[in-house]
């Protein structure tokens, strides 16, 4: 049984518990971290999900991501997640914003990391497969489909255009 820390609308602890899979009442809300990985040769991240995935099955996804446990915040959850999802165990986190659902506060973090890119690990029944890609090759999959369709997508443009936008 998983559980996460019941919270406001601005991320403040109501005391209680929720408890993954029963319903959220409503107002409050749980913690959810995205982590964009972006290594220092300036290529990012990309894992292929698993076929046997509910959603999204065998697409590519430019982050990893999931619930803050019990106890945790966002840049611990997100810690967590990324060296369970990718093996990725060390790096700068810049949070680049919060977006905010009917029950979910997901806070969006760019890692960027001088892991070695040979290193990264799956993650059994999560996901079968990794590669590095050019901001322009990233921008391509995503026009094309083949990255998740999620408003992540969106922040991630908005990365990438201020990474090309000249001084």
């Amino acid at each position: 049984m998983e559980l996460w820390d019941a919270r406001d609308r601005d991320g403040r602890l109501l005391g209680y518990d929720l408890t993954r899979g029963e319903p959220i009442p409503d107002g409050v809300f749980h913690l959810v971290s995205e982590i964009v990985v972006r290594h220092e040769s300036g290529k990012f991240l990309l894992m292929r999900r698993a076929e046997g995935k509910e959603t999204f099955p065998g697409m590519w996804e430019c982050s990893a991501a999931g619930s803050a446990l019990k106890g945790e915040d966002a840049i611990k959850c997100a810690k967590r997640e990324l060296r369970e999802e990718t093996g990725v165990d060390r790096g700068a986190f810049t949070e680049l914003c919060t977006v905010t659902t009917k029950h979910v506060l997901y806070h969006e973090f760019l890692c960027e990391t001088d892991f070695p890119k040979d290193a990264v690990r799956l993650q059994a029944g999560e996901t079968v497969a990794f590669r590095w890609v050019t901001a322009d090759e990233l921008l391509r999959l995503m026009d094309v489909g083949e990255v998740i369709p999620e408003r992540r997508c969106q922040i991630i443009r908005e990365l990438l255009k201020k990474d090309r936008t000249p001084d």
